[in-house]
């Protein structure tokens, strides 16, 4: 069996072996009092971990199911999408599948977006939505949300946030920043294995939801929230992956969310102290593509010397027991991705960061 803190993709992430054991335990009815109190479990866990009083909604889907959802259950009106990366800019295309005028307001790769210019572009579209990423996968940059939903708010708009490599990693309020939606995947700094998607909704947003027409029928928020107050989900949820999901909150109450937060910090700082030894050392076009101040905590998108691919990397990392992340989109040749998230610890990632420098050097010296 592979040993734990080998694979460090942004997403899936490493998912411990005992909370893979959960999954084998027997069926059980999804309506009875066995499951609601396992569903109960799950949801009093999360809501430490979203920093919330509100349920939890669980979905037995990807985080895109609870993305559609929330676009489904927003208030009529413009979409400003803000947009930095790939997954900022699939959250911009839901919107547009679903109907919905959207206004996209960019910002180079890697970078995050300016709170004045948000504020401009709120009155110059008289948006009623806005769509963030939290933690951008594709460039490893963190958006500071909190004054977003204030200004989101001002405009009288909502702030919709995706967070999948975000919560549980890098600090987030759901309540505190009052945030009307903000969602996320089981497989990222959860540590769980894909096939959940968890999201909090303000009593506000879903009550401006539930006067909606067209919300849709499988990830109808208003019908997620009723269910969810009877421990239950609308429709057949995928027990097994519950029961991971059981033994992982246990796990992360007896580490404590801003234990997590924490370590996740650590592991940042540990993967830019080892890219800024390889930028003095090897090559100064080894470098972090996020600026300083706006990186993600749970992953780093490294950029490399035109004399190197990712795939190469990538490649000779695999060979030597290990799984890094090649660059996502128009950065796949020019970029690696480190996901330091879930279960790891600066060991863990230490170890792996050595591996890659080990391959480095070896492609340099051919």
């Amino acid at each position: 069996m592979t040993t734990f803190g080998t694979f460090f993709l942004p997403g899936p992430t490493e998912v411990r072996a005992e909370v893979l054991q959960a999954m084998l335990q027997p069926m059980i009815p999804h309506r009875g009092k066995v499951y609601e109190a396992l569903h109960g479990r799950c949801d009093t866990g999360l809501r430490a971990v979203f920093r919330t009083a509100q349920p939890v909604l669980i979905a037995s889907a990807s985080a895109t199911g609870l993305m559609e959802g929330s676009i489904r259950s927003a208030p009529p009106g413009p979409v400003l999408a803000l947009v930095n990366g790939a997954f900022s800019e699939r959250y911009a295309q839901v919107a547009a599948s679903c109907g919905r005028e959207v206004h996209r307001a960019e910002v180079p790769l890697g970078r995050v977006h300016c709170p004045a210019d948000v504020t401009a572009l709120l009155a110059a579209t008289g948006a009623t939505v806005v769509t963030v990423a939290h933690s951008e996968t594709s460039t490893g940059a963190l958006q500071e949300v909190r004054g977003l939903a204030r200004l989101s708010h001002e405009a009288g708009a909502v702030l919709l946030v995706d967070s999948v490599t975000g919560l549980a990693g890098a600090p987030l309020e759901t309540d505190a920043w009052e945030i009307d939606f903000v969602f996320t995947g089981s497989q990222k700094a959860l540590a769980l294995p894909p096939g959940l998607a968890f999201g909090v909704a303000s009593p506000a947003f879903l009550a401006q939801a539930a006067t909606r027409s067209h919300r849709g029928t499988y990830f109808d928020l208003v019908e997620f929230a009723k269910f969810a107050e009877k421990r239950q989900t609308p429709n057949t949820p995928a027990v097994s992956l519950l029961y991971a999901l059981d033994v992982q909150v246990r796990a992360l109450s007896a580490e404590g969310v801003e234990a997590r937060w924490a370590r996740h910090a650590a592991m940042q700082a540990a993967t830019e102290s080892w890219v800024a030894s390889l930028a003095a050392s090897v090559d100064p076009a080894f470098g972090m593509l996020a600026p300083a101040g706006a990186r993600s905590p749970t992953v780093s998108c490294i950029t490399l010397p035109t004399t190197l691919t990712s795939g190469a990397i990538v490649d000779g990392v695999a060979a030597r027991g290990y799984v890094i992340g090649s660059g996502y989109g128009p950065l796949k040749e020019n970029t690696i991705r480190i996901g330091h998230m879930g279960d790891h610890d600066v060991a863990g990632v230490t170890r792996v960061l050595a591996i890659v420098r080990e391959v480095v050097e070896a492609l340099l010296a051919r």
